[in-house]
């Protein structure tokens, strides 16, 4: 890009991009005057109804490059019940709540009925909004899918689609139902489709749905912010290993430590690595994807408000979420996929702020590291020495935790007469074995008779109850004894029942 190019691009305004007055003063209302590259790029074109492909990283501003061109449009026309007039596909419930929460931020001047379609919400609440007519349709696949399948929504009133995070989309598995959604919306519709990485499976897709798109790529795919400090940092293999080190970490960035994002790639690391935390007296709280709606939702508001400096989460969090002012991100296990890498570390560093990143890392994430350094295009420090200076530990702050662990569970055991450990290889001296006696014989036998004899006369009992003249078994083979029924186990005592009872 030439100095000029430069100059104008400096020089734009929103202003510059063709909005309405009115989406013009709720854009100065909220304090913004400058838009970021993809906004500049994406409205004109977004305006003037072509489809477009923007590639951007995360926290450059995509949502209101669609949100505010969209805005704009619906100024003229009116919905129908059940008909959506526009519809914007998210990969997650966050993210679907956040569009909507964009929507009423810049179209406050506009009366615009907006629906949310995503888990954990009443499907008759969702209804109500379909049938009053919805100018907003933000939806995630599956819940969308639901509603279309119990004929409660129509999508040939659609207008314009947007896809967003669609490499998101791909991760999550959600690419077949894109599809089934894209054939049920007209094929005249405006398609804006944003991504941060652009995988050949989503080429794939935007060849097949999108018509002649203007390309808007304001960054290399999967690059990092320039704004964000990256390290890594050595650890060793165990889990008490990791959460000691990274306790050791945010004790030591205190000073320009605001409030921090925890990543861990299962929920239940999640689950144990915040227990963990707030055992050691640090402000934590926790975020994954089985939190119902209305918790995930209460965690992220205390999070943005400051309430919580700490948030540790799965990569539920790691795409989308407006939390503007975050000051670092841990990675507390390196991401497998090395795209989530970019995202996670997007998180802060938003805006033109600076931000730190540390990735804690074991000799088993080699090649998951590798991974990302090839992707991103660059080597990423070490923060005190590589994994080559990695002393193995057997002990740690939380080895006493888990030794009274075992204590406890032993207990139990030994209370109940159960043999200890030490006492599996000892072996007993002849004389201490149970030898049999003959007295002990003897009790068996005559339990033996005494089982044979009862058995004798229950058999002869019900011999002498039952009516010849009414038996309607079956016949049976000439061999088999018809005039006994024989009760419990006959005379075939099992060899257990005959042991001699303690006296």
């Amino acid at each position: 890009m030439s100095s000029d190019t430069a100059t104008a691009q400096e020089a734009i305004t929103f202003a510059d991009l063709g909005l309405s007055p009115k989406v013009l003063s709720a854009v100065t209302d909220a304090g913004y005057t400058t838009p970021t590259p993809i906004q500049a790029g994406a409205i004109p074109h977004a305006l003037q109804g072509k489809d477009v492909l923007g590639i951007a990283q995360t926290g450059t501003g995509k949502t209101a490059a669609f949100v505010l061109p969209m805005i704009t449009r619906l100024e003229k026309g009116r919905a129908r019940a059940r008909m959506p007039r526009t519809l914007i596909l998210e990969p997650t419930r966050e993210l679907a709540a956040q569009v909507e929460e964009n929507f009423v931020k810049y179209g406050k001047n506009h009366k615009l009925n907006i629906a949310l379609l995503i888990g954990g919400v009443s499907f008759d609440e969702q209804d109500k909004k379909l049938e009053r007519g919805a100018d907003v349709l933000i939806a995630t696949p599956g819940r969308l899918l639901d509603h279309r399948e119990r004929g409660k929504l129509l999508l040939n009133g659609v207008d314009i689609l947007v896809i967003d995070e669609a490499d998101r989309m791909l991760d999550m598995g959600f690419i077949p139902d894109i599809e089934r959604i894209c054939e049920m919306i007209p094929f005249t519709r405006q398609t804006l489709f944003f991504s941060a990485t652009m995988p050949p499976e989503i080429t794939k897709l935007t060849e097949k749905f999108l018509h002649s798109p203007v390309r808007i790529e304001v960054a290399r795919a999967a690059s990092t912010a320039s704004s964000i400090t990256q390290r890594l940092v050595k650890s060793g293999n165990k889990p008490w290993d990791k959460r000691e080190v990274l306790r050791n970490l945010i004790k030591a960035e205190a000073d320009s430590l605001k409030n921090a994002i925890i990543f861990c790639n299962r929920k239940i690391e999640v689950s144990e690595l915040f227990r963990s935390l707030v055992k050691y007296d640090f402000d934590a709280g926790a975020l994954h994807g089985d939190m119902d709606q209305r918790a995930r939702m209460q965690m992220l508001d205390n999070f943005r408000s400051g309430k919580l400096k700490l948030l540790v989460a799965s990569d539920v969090a790691a795409r989308g979420l407006d939390i503007p002012d975050v000051s670092h991100v841990f990675n507390f296990d390196v991401p497998i996929h090395s795209e989530d890498y970019v995202h996670r570390i997007g998180r802060t560093g938003r805006a033109g702020r600076s931000g730190k990143s540390f990735t804690i890392a074991t000799r088993n994430d080699t090649k998951y590291l590798d991974a990302i350094e090839k992707l991103i295009g660059q080597k990423i420090e070490w923060h005190d020495g590589d994994l080559s200076t990695v002393v193995a530990r057997e002990e740690s702050e939380d080895a006493p935790r888990r030794e009274r662990g075992r204590d406890r569970d032993r207990k139990p055991r030994e209370a109940r007469g159960g043999r200890r450990p030490e006492d599996h290889k000892q072996t007993k001296r002849p004389e201490e074995s149970p030898q049999p006696t003959v007295a002990a014989n003897d009790d068996r036998a005559e339990r033996r008779d005494s089982i044979r004899q009862e058995n004798a006369a229950r058999q002869a009992a019900a011999h002498a109850r039952q009516d010849p003249r009414r038996d309607t078994r079956r016949p049976r083979p000439h061999n088999e004894d018809d005039d006994r029924a024989v009760l419990g186990f006959g005379a075939d005592m099992p060899a257990f029942m005959l042991v001699a009872g303690k006296v």
